[in-house]
């Protein structure tokens, strides 16, 4: 980040909002001086709360002097990952239902609403089939009251968006829906990944703006004129409108931003960054001072998206994983997120009355379960529980006039819902809405006991660990080093897997015995010399640099089972809030370059130049004639006239997004790629640092 244009006294605010924290940083842009910093928990149904406690809870004297406030957010990961993006209608154009069937790859298109239609082109953008508008809009007239918004997909659309342009403009004229076109999001030919980005941008678009809207507002209500920019994926910043525009683009912003502000403290050009958190690992490689980018397309779940994003690695691993036996009484960490139970005892002090109560049960009534407490969040507004489209249940009604009275374990529960089990309890409703919450056992738990980090309730901790020991007739303090072997055995497993793309059979507790797995057999031998002869190694050349409140506790065996050196920066626990201001504004244009051949597809007789769209969606009211860019595709006899003329294009349209994008002075640089086939990709990438406000 170059900061020498930048007044002394120029301030900007980061923030990050993590599954567990949202995390805040204040900082003065010209010396790189951080002034304050500050944690929050996260309120998932509402993010802005942690975003308005940690303004809050910096003390910014003079909001005038904030030029800039950057985000990272987890929210459209999340949204994927949970369902819970509006409903989408996928139109799609030309593709081959039985193609689709056959492989299975209708799961893969984000929403259960999509429809075929006859139209569509080919490899070489001729049309494959007359577009059926008038099946399209009978479609549209039968579900537009079902639905919240439009994407459209059409076979090799960024080789020629004709049909995807004309079914743009005539559903226009019959709905005002946000309508997403596939071409407007990425120039790969990947047929299912690019229906697949159309649908969850479309998804997505009310869920960020409404986002966007109340960061706007809490900036207003703290008097903050500044302004708001957005971490994409690949750690790039983009602004407020763009994102809104675009959500799609910030999967994996939260990771991305880490990595950004891993290397922004620790001024390594090349190292390896883990973010530990409460709910996940993120692990992403630093080479020569740039986050390593995937080219694939981002995944978030099922779903694989034509959309750039950093390459990492997130696992289900943090502070505030739920420790807990398996089926086989083994010990087992996470992956679900848990409250520990020495934050519930400091909130609740009952709870902790009751762990000294069940640390004197004998071992066959002390179980584990006891230990798992849900207690109530907030009080359901008669409508809440109607969000996912359904009433309330009288078992719902019940569970939560039960926890009115406060935290009950689960077996105290199942008993007074009079149920064998809680699985009969459907509870994953009030548990996504944070109606209800969950608290465990968790790592946190045990940094208490050990002294390490004890902001709370250090006795509740160490009882509940008495008790989950004592059911295995195993001492406490023989139980916690293996909870801390199990949590480096996962962060060096997918350390060893994110690095070498290859498969390797995740650890369970339990070295090798006669299965002949190499791997396996490797991998333990590695960590703990268990083979009498041989000695087998990891070496990691990179250090590592740690990032997070628990890195500290979570990486020291790591870096010691890996052969490397820990990095712990300073601010290290809010590095994720400091890359959110620490990156630049990038844009890149893609405009492609591909023959036009004669009707017998033998003889060249020219080359078009394709660009896309500069809009990516209409805003309710208005028209489709409004809009300020259009597609365009030119015709060229000479190749190199084509490729000038894209290289011009792609230069003045990269330059022109960046400046929209919220650049200060960005600088182009255009690349020539080939497709084979006489195809070629010009790319213009638009760099440049955020513009404050001055």
């Amino acid at each position: 980040m170059d900061t020498n244009n930048s007044p002394p006294g120029t301030l900007v605010l980061g923030i990050d909002t993590g599954g567990t924290y949202t995390d805040g940083v204040l900082m003065e842009y010209n010396s790189r001086r951080v002034l304050a910093t500050h944690k929050s928990l996260t309120t998932k149904r509402n993010f802005s709360i942690g975003i308005e406690q940690v303004i809050e809870h910096i003390h910014i004297q003079d909001p005038s002097a904030i030029k800039m406030v950057s985000i990272s957010t987890t929210l459209a990961t999340n949204a994927i990952a949970e369902g819970k993006g509006k409903r989408v209608a996928l139109l799609l154009i030309g593709y081959d239902p039985e193609l689709v069937t056959s492989f299975k790859l209708e799961r893969r298109f984000a929403t259960p609403n999509y429809y075929y239609f006859a139209g569509g082109h080919d490899l070489y953008g001729r049309e494959q089939e007359p577009l059926d508008l008038p099946a399209i809009l009978a479609q549209v007239n039968q579900i537009k009251h079902k639905i919240d918004a439009i994407a459209v997909s059409s076979y090799f659309s960024p080789l020629n968006p004709e049909h995807e342009n004309r079914v743009y403009k005539a559903v226009s004229s019959i709905c005002d829906l946000p309508i997403v076109l596939g071409h407007q999001l990425s120039t790969k030919l990947g047929s299912v990944e690019r229906a697949t980005t159309a649908a969850l941008n479309a998804s997505l678009l009310a869920v960020l703006q409404e986002f966007v809207i109340a960061v706007r507002r809490t900036m207003e209500r703290r008097q903050i004129d500044a302004p708001l920019m957005v971490v994409r994926g690949d750690g790039t910043l983009m602004s407020d409108e763009f994102a809104a525009h675009t959500p799609v683009e910030t999967i994996h912003s939260g990771p991305a931003a880490s990595a950004i502000g891993g290397r922004f403290l620790s001024e390594l050009d090349n190292a390896l960054v883990v973010d530990v958190g409460g709910t996940t690992t993120d692990i992403a490689l630093i080479q020569d001072g740039e986050v390593t980018v995937s080219e694939e397309g981002a995944t978030v779940g099922e779903y694989k998206t034509a959309v750039k994003a950093a390459h990492l690695l997130s696992i289900a691993l943090g502070g505030d994983s739920h420790i807990t036996l398996n089926r086989e009484k083994q010990i087992a960490i996470g992956p679900e997120r848990v409250v520990p139970l020495a934050h519930l005892a400091h909130e609740y002090p009952q709870v902790g009355n009751r762990l000294k109560a069940l640390s004197r049960r004998t071992w066959a009534q002390a179980t584990p379960d006891w230990l798992e407490y849900w207690f109530l969040l907030r009080e359901p507004h008669e409508d809440l529980l109607q969000a996912d489209g359904r009433h309330p249940t009288t078992q719902e009604k019940a569970l939560v006039e039960f926890l009115r009275d406060g935290p009950q374990p689960v077996p105290e529960i199942a008993r007074h819902l009079n149920v064998l089990h809680v699985a009969q309890i459907g509870v994953q409703g009030l548990l996504r809405q944070e109606i209800i919450g969950k608290a465990g056992l968790t790592p946190t738990d045990l940094l208490h006991v050990e002294g390490r980090h004890t902001p709370w309730d250090v006795e509740a901790a160490s009882l509940a660990l008495e008790v989950f020991s004592h059911y295995q007739f195993r001492d406490p303090a023989e139980l916690r080093p293996e909870v801390w072997r199990r949590t480096t055995e996962m962060i060096v497993h997918a350390i060893v897997t994110f690095l070498t793309g290859r498969n390797l059979a995740p650890p369970n507790g339990n070295p090798p015995g006669n299965d002949n797995d190499m791997g396996r057999w490797f991998f333990y031998n590695a960590l703990y010399d268990t083979h009498p002869h041989l000695e087998t190694r990891f070496r990691l050349h990179e250090p590592i640099i740690g990032i997070g409140a628990p890195a500290a506790f979570f990486l020291k065996d790591v870096t010691d089972a890996l052969h490397t050196d820990l990095i712990l920066p300073e601010h290290h626990q809010v590095a994720n809030a400091l890359g959110a201001i620490a990156g630049t504004v990038m844009v890149t244009e893609e405009i492609l370059v591909y023959p036009m051949l004669s009707r017998s597809g033998l003889e060249v007789l020219g080359y078009y130049v394709q660009t896309s769209e500069g809009g990516w969606h209409r805003p309710r009211g208005q028209k489709a004639s409004e809009r300020s860019t259009t597609s365009e595709r030119r015709e060229f006899e000479e190749l190199h006239d084509a490729l000038a003329c894209a290289r011009a294009l792609s230069q003045e349209r990269a330059l022109g997004a960046a400046l929209r994008s919220g650049a200060d002075n960005p600088q182009v640089v255009v690349e020539e790629l080939t497709d084979g086939l006489d195809t070629y990709r010009i790319r213009a990438k638009a760099m440049g640092n955020p513009r404050l406000t001055r």
